[in-house]
């Protein structure tokens, strides 16, 4: 039985630039994305990343971020190879994006209402998702009620 290939990229990291939209003669848009990601080891060496997304995602990327700003990618590998003005060939590994998730808000990294915020390279706690707070509330303690014949 032949194994079956996966290819499959799920990483994060920041935007090192704005993102870059353009629009091919067919009218579909395409969105270059560059992101720096970890490798969470034990020394943090950034490892850069060429990202591609395609149709409306990509529009609504290149509408939303900027550089600094914190994403979640999900995709596949695409190797290229192509041939440079001066001859030699030249081979690039890219990640074509499924998903991109917006992480952070979007004042974190624009200079928002405070004026005075700065992209600082993780998920800020005013995210664009709402937290609701009781999901951090202390579980109930067994008591009285009779719980306390539960094995574990």
């Amino acid at each position: 039985m032949a194994a079956t290939n996966i290819n499959r990229v799920v990483m994060t990291g920041n935007l090192t630039a704005d993102p870059e939209l353009r629009s091919l003669p067919s009218g579909t848009s395409v969105c270059k994305l560059r992101i720096a990601g970890t490798t969470g080891e034990w020394e943090d060496k950034p490892n850069y990343f060429d990202v591609t997304v395609w149709g409306a995602q990509g529009e609504n990327a290149a509408r939303f971020l900027s550089k600094g700003r914190p994403v979640a990618i999900d995709g596949r590998l695409e190797w290229r190879e192509w041939e440079a003005q001066d001859g030699t060939k030249r081979q690039a590994t890219d990640i074509i994006a499924d998903s991109v998730q917006f992480l952070g808000s979007r004042d974190d990294y624009a200079g928002g209402p405070s004026g005075d915020r700065t992209a600082s390279g993780g998920a800020s706690q005013g995210g664009e998702v709402p937290i609701d707070e009781g999901d951090f509330q202390p579980a109930p303690v067994a008591g009285a009620s009779g719980d306390d014949d539960i094995p574990f």
